[in-house]
C-alpha cells in the first residue's frame, strides 16, 4: 500500500512538472495577470490531486483545463474569489519594445471580450482544441461554443483594427 501510494505520488508529481507551465499560460489567457494565472493553476491542481487515482488512467489534462475555466468563470461571478487573487501585470523584459505595444494591445481587447468569449478563445486559439472539445470541457453545446468563438474573434478584429 505505501509503494502504491509513493508511485501515485511521483505520477502525480511528473504530471504537475510536465503541464505546470501549459496550464499556467491557458490560465494567463483567461485572466490576463501573471499572478492569477499562477494562483487558479495552483489551485486547479490542488482539486486534482485527491481525484488523481481516478483520472490518471483517463483525462487528467481535460480535467485541469476544465478545473481552470470553471474557476475562472466562478470568480467572475464571485469578485471576492478574484479580488483575493495577487494582481501583477505580466512583464517580458527581453521582448522588442514592438512586440512587447502589441502585447499590451492585444491583453486590452482582450480585457474587453466576455469572460465566456476569452475563455473560448483560448481554449481554442492557444490551446488548439477543436469546438467539440471545447463544448465538452465546458459542458456546452457546440453552438455556444461557436457562438462565442464567433463573437470574441469579431470584437477581436475591431478592437485590434
Amino acid at each position: 500500500m505505501l509503494q502504491e501510494s509513493v508511485t501515485t505520488r511521483a505520477a502525480f508529481d511528473d504530471f504537475v512538472r510536465a503541464r505546470w507551465n501549459r496550464a499556467v499560460r491557458v490560465a494567463y489567457g483567461f485572466t490576463l495577470s501573471a499572478a492569477a494565472a499562477e494562483d487558479l493553476t495552483q489551485e486547479a491542481f490542488a482539486r486534482l490531486w485527491p481525484r488523481w487515482r481516478r483520472l490518471a488512467d483517463e483525462d487528467p489534462v481535460g480535467y485541469l483545463h476544465q478545473t481552470i475555466a470553471n474557476l475562472y468563470l466562478s470568480s467572475r461571478r464571485r469578485p471576492d474569489l478574484l479580488s483575493r487573487l495577487r494582481q501583477r501585470p505580466h512583464q517580458h523584459h527581453s521582448d522588442p519594445a514592438d512586440r512587447v505595444v502589441q502585447h499590451d494591445e492585444l491583453l486590452q481587447a482582450l480585457k474587453q471580450l466576455s469572460p465566456q468569449q476569452r475563455v473560448v478563445l483560448v481554449l481554442r486559439y492557444m490551446e488548439d482544441m477543436s469546438t467539440e472539445q471545447v463544448a465538452g470541457l465546458l459542458g456546452c453545446s457546440v453552438g455556444t461554443v461557436k457562438t462565442h468563438a464567433s463573437r470574441g474573434a469579431l470584437a477581436m478584429r475591431k478592437l485590434l483594427a
